[in-house]
């Protein structure tokens, strides 16, 4: 019996490349599984057995509380399908997915706390927590003056420019962006009864906000978008380099996206898109809504790394969940949506239950009538908007185009 020759050694594919991956970095495209199932182990024994941390309750809970995080991650990393991007590495996306599940498993958990519980856990997690905020407007001394202008100029303005920035590089559309910038500063003036923070000068909501923090974070990102349109993307492997700097400049390039898609939603084009847009506002308003109700309730200052850390992890989760989106709007053949979009779908429904369950007792005093009624209109124009365009516009189209054949039969 002739024994059976080994298989050829094949080096592991890109997703979205066309041919293998180049040999100067084929190590981190291998399986590393075992290495880090060894390594886990040994970091399990010597913080379990030798770790300096003082021996107490409130310590042991929040090591062993970290250490099953940092095994969950690990596995994600190791075992989760790969979305859709490839840079700077799966590996990279994979562990993003993976810290949406744990940060959904803990908004249910949290779900489950009553207020004082809820606030209680926040002191856990910072010992600063857990005391009431002090309350603040941003309504006072509306005169448009230098003084109150400068006044207003805090670290929060590069924050909010950043912020938007973002949002761009995750919308990749300038019309998107703006509905989206305007419509938060409505949501801020028919909430104002509720957080005192929303209320502010009319020069904060329209010049501050809009038309400089919101513009300079819009143009900057759309010019990185349009950046990245038009770069001409070649993937060469470092030996086939021949400089130092050109070396260093693949190195670097490693960050960037292996290609690039530009989004057009077309909202006006169907129903479906309408719709798909629609909601799509609806949950990035909502998402930023969550932010404040979020650090109201639970007595969170704005200053605070809590709330850093959840924008920059709902940033990660928007950038392939908004792919996965939009892939799926463009192929109506597709029957499932992505796992991105799935989880960040049920990341903001929970913070909502979460703020609901909350405010109970909270928010007493009522909407004013003009925001109800300017509510009221605002809804009705989104459900006659599209019974016109694409109810009644295709059929009076269709008539039109009758009309002459029915004409011409009864003249003959």
């Amino acid at each position: 019996m002739v024994p059976l020759a080994p298989l050829p050694r094949r080096l592991p594919k890109d997703p979205a490349a066309t041919g293998p991956v180049d040999p100067t970095s084929e190590f981190f495209y291998h399986p590393r599984t075992l290495t880090a199932l060894v390594f886990m182990i040994l970091v399990l024994i010597y913080t379990a057995f030798f770790s300096p941390v003082e021996n107490t309750t409130l310590n042991n809970t929040k090591l062993g509380i970290f250490a099953a995080c940092l095994c969950f991650l690990l596995f994600g990393l190791l075992q989760f399908r790969d979305g859709p991007f490839i840079r700077p590495h799966p590996a990279v996306w994979r562990l993003v997915l993976a810290s949406g599940v744990l940060y959904q498993m803990f908004l249910v958990f949290l779900l489950f706390q009553d207020p004082k519980d809820s606030r209680q856990l926040m002191a856990y997690l910072d010992p600063d927590l857990g005391v009431p905020l002090p309350e603040r407007s941003y309504a006072e001394s509306c005169d448009l003056t230098w003084d109150n202008v400068g006044s207003k100029m805090d670290v929060f303005v590069l924050a909010h420019a950043l912020g938007w920035f973002g949002k761009t590089l995750i919308l990749r559309d300038v019309w998107l962006c703006w509905i989206v910038s305007i419509m938060f500063e409505i949501m801020e003036y028919s909430l104002q009864h509720q957080l005192n923070n929303f209320a502010e000068c009319w020069w904060d909501h329209w010049i501050l906000d809009v038309l400089l923090c919101n513009w300079l974070g819009i143009y900057v990102g759309i010019k990185t978008c349009e950046y990245f349109e038009m770069k001409q993307y070649s993937w060469r492997g470092l030996r086939q380099i021949p400089t130092y700097r050109g070396k260093l400049s693949r190195t670097a390039a490693q960050f960037t996206p292996h290609s690039w898609t530009k989004f057009e939603w077309g909202p006006t084009k169907s129903f479906r898109n309408y719709m798909a847009v629609i909601c799509l506002v609806i949950c990035v308003l909502v998402c930023e809504l969550n932010a404040f109700y979020l650090k109201y309730l639970l007595w969170i200052p704005p200053e605070h790394p809590l709330v850093t850390y959840r924008l920059i992890l709902m940033f990660l989760f928007g950038i392939p969940s908004t792919r996965e989106a939009y892939d799926y709007l463009m192929s109506p053949t597709n029957p499932r949506i992505g796992t991105q979009i799935w989880l960040m779908l049920a990341n903001i429904v929970t913070e909502v239950l979460i703020c609901v369950k909350l405010a109970k007792g909270e928010f007493n005093e009522p909407a004013p009538p003009a925001v109800v009624t300017f509510w009221a209109v605002f809804l009705a124009l989104l459900i006659i908007y599209p019974i016109y365009k694409f109810l009644a516009v295709p059929w009076l189209a269709k008539r039109q185009r009758d009309t002459p054949t029915l004409s011409h039969a009864k003249t003959e």
